[in-house]
């Protein structure tokens, strides 16, 4: 993986964040905007992995699926550093605010703080796949409201960073899911 891809920099960047604005904007209207997280060059290194199938371990065609138009790829583990510092520092702020939303709808089991006790629950229960993926538009190309559950844990919020957007023609997105 590329060094401009710094795990360090990015969980600083991260901590950096408002959160408490950030948590009490998806509580009232369903999504937090933050500032850019990552640089051009981290975006840009980012997407060069795209063509790199050794990271990967699956490749979804969304029309296949009557998911949109466009592709994405799932990612493997091990996890590039990067987006694996993007998933738990993500994690670990957003668990709170899920733990808020499951004592409104009367669930009992809160999501633990950290995100590896997190992952020993999925595992505990067979969810063993990486779920963080990379997308690929191109000009025109879109995607369906739709959820890819791998069974009954799910982490009820996500983090997408939008990678590059050049002149209406191409961009990319990386999810970070459970």
């Amino acid at each position: 993986m590329s060094s401009v891809l710094n795990p360090t920099t990015i969980t600083q960047r991260l901590s950096d964040l408002d959160w408490s604005a950030i948590r009490d904007s998806i509580s009232q209207l369903g999504y937090g905007l933050t500032p850019p997280v990552l640089t051009r060059e981290e975006c840009t290194a980012l997407i060069g992995l795209y063509s790199s199938d050794e990271v990967f371990r699956s490749h979804i065609i969304m029309a296949r699926y009557r998911f949109g138009r466009g592709d994405y790829k799932y990612f493997n583990y091990p996890l590039p550093p990067a987006v694996q510092a993007l998933r738990e520092n993500t994690y670990r702020q957003l668990a709170p605010l899920a733990n808020d939303w499951n004592r409104a709808l009367g669930i009992s089991e809160p999501f633990p703080q950290e995100h590896s006790a997190f992952l020993a629950q999925c595992k505990a229960r067979g969810q063993t796949r990486a779920t963080p993926l990379l997308l690929h538009y191109e000009e025109d190309d879109f995607n369906c409201l739709h959820q890819d559950l791998y069974g009954d844990v799910a982490f009820p919020l996500q983090l997408t960073l939008f990678l590059l957007h050049r002149a209406r023609l191409s961009y990319s997105r990386l999810v970070i899911a459970r």
